[in-house]
């Protein structure tokens, strides 16, 4: 119903890719971003600070930059088409830690996670993208989780933008390594009770962003996301006793692009 009411939409521009012209070389375009995010201290809390971060991607020359979301993995199209492509994709997953608020105290940290996997992106319309996302935890939690997205993305000029509806989902590996609350830290933490968690969604929500580009090389974006907590994600004793189902953030990111000849 979604891509329905998209396809019926008016479009500004032709281009799926909405992107300015790409900057001049005879070998790969490297564009580097940086990041700063104010986003809750870690998933559930009620409290937000701010993260900094780099994040880099490299092109062919002479094609355009493909239409790329806040939220979207790091990846590259291995094989892609005209309103199709798929590729190896990564992300970055923050921790929990009892230094994240005092009243973690008893409880296991929660370590930072690295989540390689693939992505499949698809075009059904020039302005509207629907991507998905299969990725498995290293470093941190073991589990398989997956992002569900749909843009509505636009260009006018030099403005771009761009929003859509969300869904995240995680195996029970993936919820037992991140939600569970053991009978020993419930009865080191006067806040918490045991709990085990369950494979299934674990938030719905929508991003949205705007781009305005200053030259080829150098562009900006302001970004904003909500999302609501459901299943383990919301039922776990943590967001219960002391933290929030609602889950917001706001980032500004920078990029900058040039020519490499390998």
């Amino acid at each position: 119903m979604a891509l329905s009411l998209l396809a019926a939409a008016p479009a500004l521009a032709a281009d799926p890719l909405f992107a300015p012209e790409p900057v001049a070389s005879s070998g790969w375009i490297v564009t580097v971003r940086a990041n700063v995010t104010l986003s809750p201290k870690f998933e559930g809390s009620d409290a937000r600070t701010l993260f900094a971060y780099p994040t880099l991607s490299v092109r062919r020359a002479g094609t355009n930059p493909r239409f790329s979301a806040p939220d979207d993995g790091l990846g590259i199209a291995l094989y892609e088409q005209p309103g199709f492509a798929v590729g190896p994709v990564v992300a970055y997953r923050p921790g929990r830690y009892t230094g994240d608020d005092r009243r973690l105290a008893g409880l296991d940290d929660v370590r930072w996670a690295i989540e390689p996997g693939v992505f499949l992106e698809f075009w059904p319309t020039d302005f509207a993208r629907a991507r998905v996302e299969l990725r498995h935890g290293v470093f941190g939690h073991q589990g398989l989780v997956g992002t569900l997205g749909l843009d509505y993305v636009q260009r006018a000029g030099a403005v771009s933008f761009s929003f859509g509806p969300r869904a995240e989902f995680g195996d029970g590996r993936y919820a037992r390594d991140v939600y569970d609350v053991t009978p020993f830290e419930a009865a080191l933490n006067p806040f918490v009770t045991a709990y085990r968690g369950k494979s299934g969604f674990t938030s719905v929500g929508a991003v949205a962003a705007v781009t305005y580009d200053w030259t080829p090389s150098i562009s900006t974006t302001l970004y904003g996301g909500y999302k609501r907590l459901v299943g383990s994600a919301a039922d776990n004793p943590v967001t219960e006793a002391f933290g929030s189902r609602d889950q917001f953030n706001i980032g500004l990111r920078a990029s900058y692009s040039f020519g490499v000849d390998w």
